[in-house]
């Protein structure tokens, strides 16, 4: 893929996030509670000292907890801290971590230490101290953490965090209080709160934590003995069940759990609305090799295998669905254990959809995320998948299955000499316990807000390392494609060749690599008459079309290594967040590809989409992109 790219140009100074700006106040306000002296005695509650400028030093007695919002860079001094499922200890490097006001606060737990059989107090609280002063904590510090110090407490030292994502996601005015409480909480302002929020974390009741049920923990220590044991092979652990149950939280808590005693976890996305490593619309392989202490968008990154399917439901084109399911299952190399995601989607033929996927992918373990009364979907046992027929495959022995009442089938064994291929997986329940679980329609975030917020993290990749302002996309140079070197297919519906620019200019498309050679004798466009099942590289913005040079101008953090390999652009049902295209910074007169000024009556058009329902909802976290 031939690609000319120049050096960006830099944003005007107003281009700065007005987030940045009520960041830094705010934090400068915190850290004034500090210097005044405004530090408590000594007492059972929190400990937190500034240790530097953007920088604090908390202690944690054992078992003692802090659930927050916000952002930070966290880094274990001494003992051990436990943050969703992953135990930090003093030989980890920093974590970066995300607490946002859209998802489950964190928790960061002390966990009780080993101590040395020989080691006395004083070397216990000299390792203490050496640790804090090898990070430059001021000695005053030290001395308040001290004073409080024994053997069993765990010492952390917590930065203030600013990524380039971050500050690309809070530059849009709809995303602006991101990482801030929505509601504020009971309990008075104190200095600690202080010291806290000077590093960029709000302290918030540890009812807004994740809650973990007595179903939920059976289920993954069981899962844990079988991923560390592997007696029987490699366990292949399939997560479902209905909307707003807790799948993506249990997939995250799971494989952070695993990484405290594996060095990788594999894991396959088979929700194409709600991904987790890649914008939405794909079905993805990745190995994981850290912990994912944040929501999808702080950790957007290239998978071992990538498909694009182009849409957020498959109800329109199941077999086609299953078809990529299975080319990104085949890369699998069952070296090491793989949890699988599922999507919401369990009622009529979801449920039969997920009944093929289980036969396609044949889980060892497959854990069943549900209310207590099953309203949703029955409890998918091996013989409940064995008989019952799917979307596309057919139950075995139905026959057989007709003559037996339902406690016969419950207690059915395979016969010997019987065909072994059928589902004989371990079946476990989760029960989640958390408010409002199970009830789709209130959800704490629009599952539509999430999906663009994947989006955006993964175009926060373009902006520069470097703390600085905050540089719009139509300030980044585009790279240049001739028409004739890449082929186009539009997914989800049918174009006609001479509108097929109109669809393409100022639209999502994946970037993928078909293995065939792409060839035109004309200057092009190429157009695919089928929609191939084929690698997916990365994605870009068509941000225009240049029909005098047959040039495509397309955005994109792929590295130009990778697209080289790109020789295909599949334009999907995946649409750019609204608030990239009416946001533009720094334009003067008419947004390009924003009018109000518009013809509805003409036939295909069409306006930004706005959520309706029959009911209107609240959401916890205000955002509204229309």
């Amino acid at each position: 893929m031939p690609a000319r790219r120049s050096r960006p140009r830099r944003a005007p100074a107003r281009a700065l996030a007005r987030a940045s700006r009520a960041e830094g106040a705010w934090r400068e306000f915190a850290a004034s509670f500090t210097r005044i002296g405004m530090v408590p005695p000594a007492g059972l509650g929190l400990v937190a000292v500034e240790a530097a400028e953007g920088t604090a030093v908390l202690l944690l007695a054992p078992q003692q907890a802090l659930t927050f919002t916000g952002k930070c860079r966290l880094r274990c001094l001494y003992g051990a801290v436990r943050l969703l499922g992953f135990a930090v200890a003093s030989h980890h490097p920093g974590l970066p971590v995300f607490s946002p006001a859209t998802h489950c606060a964190l928790s960061l737990e002390a966990l009780p230490g080993a101590r040395p059989p020989s080691a006395a107090l004083r070397q216990l609280r000299a390792a203490a101290r050496a640790a804090m002063r090898s990070h430059r904590v001021r000695r005053q510090a030290r001395v308040k953490v001290m004073a409080r110090f024994s053997p069993d407490c765990a010492v952390v030292l917590l930065e203030h965090l600013d990524t380039p994502v971050t500050r690309f996601l809070l530059s849009h005015p709809p995303l602006s209080r991101l990482f801030e409480p929505q509601k504020k909480e009971e309990s008075n302002f104190t200095p600690e709160d202080a010291v806290l929020a000077s590093v960029g974390i709000v302290k918030c009741s540890p009812d807004r934590g994740l809650q973990v049920s007595e179903s939920m923990c059976l289920a993954l220590e069981e899962l844990i003995q079988a991923c560390c044991a592997e007696d029987e092979g490699v366990p292949v652990v399939l997560v479902c069940g209905p909307k707003n149950t807790g799948k993506s939280t249990f997939n995250r808590y799971l494989i952070n759990l695993l990484l405290n005693r594996l060095p990788v976890v594999e894991y396959m996305e088979c929700d194409i609305g709600q991904t987790e490593f890649t914008p939405p619309g794909c079905v993805s392989l990745s190995s994981v090799t850290e912990p994912i202490l944040g929501p999808p968008f702080t950790h957007q990154q290239m998978p071992c295998k990538m498909v694009y399917y182009g849409q957020t439901s498959c109800e329109q084109d199941t077999e086609r669905y299953l078809d990529v399911v299975k080319y990104v299952f085949s890369c699998y190399k069952k070296e090491v254990p793989l949890v699988i995601n599922t999507m919401g989607w369990v009622k009529g033929d979801g449920l039969l959809l997920l009944i093929d996927l289980i036969r396609l992918l044949s889980p060892s373990h497959v854990v069943q995320m549900d209310i207590y009364d099953w309203k949703a979907m029955p409890p998918l046992t091996p013989e409940h998948v064995h008989f019952s027929a799917g979307l596309h495959t057919k139950g075995k022995q139905q026959s057989k299955c007709k003559q037996l009442g339902a406690d016969s089938v419950e207690s059915w064994k395979y016969p010997e000499g019987e065909d072994m291929s059928a589902p004989q997986h371990k079946l476990l329940y989760v029960h989640p316990e958390f408010p409002r679980a199970g009830l789709a329609g209130e959800v704490r975030v629009h599952s539509g807000i999430l999906r663009d917020m994947s989006i955006l993290g993964y175009l926060g990749h373009l902006q520069s390392p470097d703390i600085g302002a905050v540089l719009p996309l139509h300030s980044l140079v585009p790279y240049q494609v001739p028409f004739n070197a890449v082929a186009l297919r539009v997914i989800h519906t049918d174009v006609a060749p001479s509108n097929i620019m109109y669809a393409v200019n100022a639209s999502w498309v994946g970037l993928c690599c078909i293995p065939e050679e792409v060839r035109c004798q004309t200057d092009g466009p190429v157009l695919l008459t089928q929609t191939p099942v084929c690698n997916c590289l990365g994605f870009g913005i068509v941000r225009g079309v240049d029909m005098e040079k047959k040039l495509y101008h397309i955005l994109t953090p792929v590295p130009p290594e990778n697209l080289r390999l790109v020789n295909c652009l599949l334009l999907g049902n995946i649409a750019i967040p609204n608030c990239v295209l009416v946001g533009q910074q720094g334009i003067e007169g008419e947004i390009p590809y924003v009018t109000s000024d518009y013809n509805y009556s003409i036939v295909g058009s069409g306006k930004l989409r706005k959520k309706k329902h029959l009911k209107r909802r609240e959401f916890p976290f205000e955002c509204d992109y229309s």
